[in-house]
């Protein structure tokens, strides 16, 4: 298994060979920055930076602001509404619960209740004027130069863990947790937002990912560059984390360092909060995925998905790895209507573990054990959440052996976990962090805080006809031939029913397998064989080589594609999903 550990690429990055500009450091940034200004024959010039929440206003005032000698300095945030008001005002959408709060519509502009007079002050001043920070476009949107400060989402969940306050808060040492779900429901909303207006019309656009390492490029080679993915295959960066139910085949297998901990999770292949890796010269140059979907949602998704969706990117792959680790917790996701109406989503968490490794020891909890006493569960289920009992998950819950290519389907409503010793391939809609956690073994979470139970949410959604014939009839490896003949076999593996979106199919790859998008964009993973190559009949992109265990992306306008085995085994396998047509 040497050559798959080595093969899985943890940087996967587009080359780009024509572009205008790109710098790295903040000297280089400052000094070209100097340039501009003098260059400029303006006696008053406005120079403004606007930055994705999270971004480090302190070093980039010392690395960059200051060293472009300003006469004047304002920083936005400082002109934002104070955190009591703010707190006041999304209240309803942030919650009191831990991780879940509601989708929130708010507008950057609504936390700024001074615009208009700093506006017309900052038109006044004299010299170099920097308005810089969250907000900053509000307060200055007649500027001379325009750099948009981006973020990946990766690297604000690290900040947060590290002690980063939430946007206008004083809470450095308040429970991650709280911090990524204000971040998730209302902070990135709002920016993502104002991100969609302001960068097409910035100049340039700053990675601040790395400390003391910003990269700067022009805003036409990243509209180039995202575009330049609309018409290819094309894969996310991936992340790995720790939990407590962990395991240890990732690592051993993805060629991840020895940290001396777990990776438990495997992110690759969620466009949220994923990132994209760009390459101009020998400059790399990150941002989040999303922003594909903030301004080519159409091309990536294609018009039928997008009509349905809008700029949400409905599909999702990610790794639970359990290796010598122990259970997930049990779970249960929302139905659409009670995610709808409590939370502001109009989609839910349909999904299917997809069996990438497992031992004699695997296993799948999945759907309630026959003729059980519904009334006496719930009450087990209360009283575990209180300590007083551990719940009798062997009376109540079917626990099925799993195999490596099983392929588990998890309909809304439906009570499951993963077990030991599993590795599996999630395949999912994209409303991830609305899981209902029902038991969680009494263990304490790695930040040493009890991990969050919903039971009673759990217990509104539970779909109690879904016992254990009803599974095995309905849920475990429910494959259908499709076609097979020299070159491939094509099976339908989900999912559940008509009630749910994604599709999925597995391809038995002998040399060539013909592929259709179905006019839905693709996420595909290679869940056997070493490489292969992701090609065009018509030569409409290069050339895509992929690996065991990738995620990779194909848009919908590629259409047709194929993918050739290049391994040394007899055949490959790939797992295709796509929004199904429902008409």
């Amino acid at each position: 298994m040497e050559e798959l550990k080595m093969s899985y690429d943890l940087a996967p990055t587009t080359k780009i060979n024509d572009y205008k500009i790109a710098l790295s450091g903040y000297s280089k940034i400052s000094e070209f920055l100097n340039k501009k200004v003098n260059e400029n024959k303006k006696k008053n010039i406005i120079l403004v930076i606007e930055c994705y929440p999270a971004t480090n206003l302190k070093e980039l005032r010392e690395g960059l602001i200051d060293h472009l000698s300003p006469q004047n300095i304002i920083n936005s945030d400082e002109n934002a509404m104070d955190s009591k008001d703010l707190n006041e005002k999304i209240k309803d959408t942030v919650t009191n619960d831990r991780v879940f709060g509601v989708m929130s519509h708010y507008q950057l502009k609504d936390f700024f209740p001074n615009v208009e007079n700093v506006s017309k002050k900052i038109e006044t001043l004299d010299g170099l004027t920097i308005v810089y920070g969250t907000g900053a476009t509000l307060l200055a949107p007649n500027s001379d130069i325009l750099i948009y400060a981006d973020m990946a989402r990766w690297e604000i969940q690290l900040r947060y863990r590290a002690g980063l306050p939430n946007w206008r808060q004083d809470n450095s040492e308040e429970d991650p947790l709280r911090k990524f779900k204000r971040g998730y429901f209302f902070e990135w909303r709002m920016a993502d937002r104002l991100k969609k207006e302001v960068l097409p019309v910035s100049d340039f656009v700053m990675d601040t990912n790395m400390k003391d390492d910003p990269k700067l490029i022009s805003k036409e080679d990243l509209l180039k560059s995202l575009k330049k993915l609309t018409k290819q295959p094309y894969r996310t960066v991936p992340y790995f984390d720790a939990s407590v139910w962990g395991g240890q085949w990732m690592k051993n297998h993805f060629n991840l360092p020895d940290n001396g901990k777990n990776y438990g999770w495997a992110f690759d292949g969620v466009p949220e909060e994923n990132s994209l890796y760009f390459k101009f010269g020998d400059i790399r140059f990150e941002i989040p995925a999303m922003n594909l979907m903030l301004f080519y949602p159409k091309q990536i998704l294609g018009t039928r998905v997008f009509s349905r969706f809008g700029a949400d990117f409905p599909i999702r792959f990610d790794y639970l790895d359990t290796m010598h680790g122990g259970n997930l917790s049990l779970q249960i996701h929302p139905l659409t209507e009670y995610i709808k109406n409590k939370y502001g989503m109009s989609y839910t968490q349909d999904e299917s573990y997809y069996i990438l490794e497992s031992t004699k020891n695997s296993s799948v909890y999945l759907g309630l054990k026959s003729n059980i006493d519904k009334k006496q569960m719930e009450k087990d289920f209360v009283a575990a959440q209180k300590g007083e009992i551990r719940f009798p998950d062997e009376k109540y819950i079917n626990n099925f052996p799993a195999k490596k290519h099983d392929h588990f389907l998890i309909p809304a409503g439906t009570i499951h976990c993963g077990g030991p010793d599993t590795v599996v391939l999630e395949v999912s809609a994209t409303p991830y962090i609305f899981t209902f956690k029902m038991w969680d073994w009494g263990r304490i979470g790695l930040d040493g805080r009890p991990r969050p139970l919903h039971v009673r949410e759990g217990l509104d959604n539970l779909q109690y006809q879904r016992d254990t014939q009803w599974a095995q009839d309905h849920l475990i490896n429910c494959f259908k031939d499709i076609r097979e003949d020299n070159h491939e076999k094509l099976e339908e593996t989900g999912l559940h029913s008509e009630l749910e979106f994604i599709e999925t199919e597995r391809h038995w790859i002998k040399d060539v397998g013909n592929f259709n998008t179905h006019k839905s964009v693709n996420m595909l993973n290679m869940v056997e064989g070493e490489k292969a190559i992701v090609q065009s009949p018509d030569n409409k992109f290069e050339p895509y080589e992929i690996h065991f265990g990738e995620t990779f992306i194909v848009p919908s306008g590629i259409e047709n594609y194929q993918i050739k085995n290049e391994s040394k085994s007899d055949k490959i396998a790939i797992i295709q999903a796509f929004v199904r047509d429902t008409k």
